[in-house]
């Protein structure tokens, strides 16, 4: 959905893209210290606790930084030509592995039991994990048969990191908040994954009645 918005961030960072490149990042490093930020945003979300809730804060910030080095390794890479079909699959396992390592660092540290108990708040992250690997998986099993998925569903994975974020910063005034906003990623990401499912199967059907 924000794939439009996500363009035009694009071309507004050309200049810190440039600079970045003069320092001396390439895409995949980039894409490497974009996966180190994620690890330590997962830190502060696995040590969050009603004692130390300021590490929400935290853990947001180093979220969204690990996404501007998600975005800039693209844009390097485009303006510089340095696309490569390895940089592409190496910065999408990473992503993938980033996103787990954050959702299974709040099953850890419990921050989604305040709203609705232990049971449901691990099922709710669970259920969010599954949805966020699997709206991926869908994109590139649909791309492997020639169907492009770009800004079909949802939830992709920057509207995902958005919403975690809001509720993130809500959290720190009112702990539930967490536990709320990863049903509500549940809910998206399931619907994604729903709504991509239909989307392949609707356009092979019609390619089939072309044939």
């Amino acid at each position: 959905m924000l794939t439009k918005l996500k363009q035009r961030i694009q071309q507004m960072l050309s200049t810190e893209a440039k600079i970045v490149h003069k320092i001396g990042f390439t895409p995949n490093r980039l894409s490497i210290l974009g996966f180190i930020l994620s690890i330590t945003s997962a830190v502060a979300y696995g040590l969050a606790s009603p004692e130390a809730v300021w590490l929400l804060l935290l853990a947001t910030f180093l979220m969204l930084s690990s996404g501007f080095c998600d975005t800039l390794d693209g844009i390097v890479a485009r303006i510089y030509g340095e696309a490569t079909v390895f940089g592409g699959f190496f910065d999408s396992v990473l992503d993938r592995y980033s996103d787990a390592i954050i959702y299974m660092a709040i099953l850890v540290s419990g921050l989604s039991n305040y709203a609705l108990g232990a049971f449901w708040g691990t099922i709710l992250v669970l259920v969010t994990l599954t949805g966020s690997l699997l709206v991926s998986y869908t994109r590139a099993r649909a791309e492997a048969a020639g169907i492009k998925m770009e800004s079909i569903g949802f939830a992709e994975r920057a509207e995902r990191m958005i919403i975690l974020s809001v509720v993130s910063i809500m959290a720190y005034f009112w702990l539930p908040a967490m536990g709320y906003g990863i049903g509500l990623l549940a809910i998206l990401s399931t619907l994604t994954v729903i709504q991509r499912s239909l989307y392949v199967y609707r356009k092979l059907k019609k390619e089939k009645h072309q044939e």
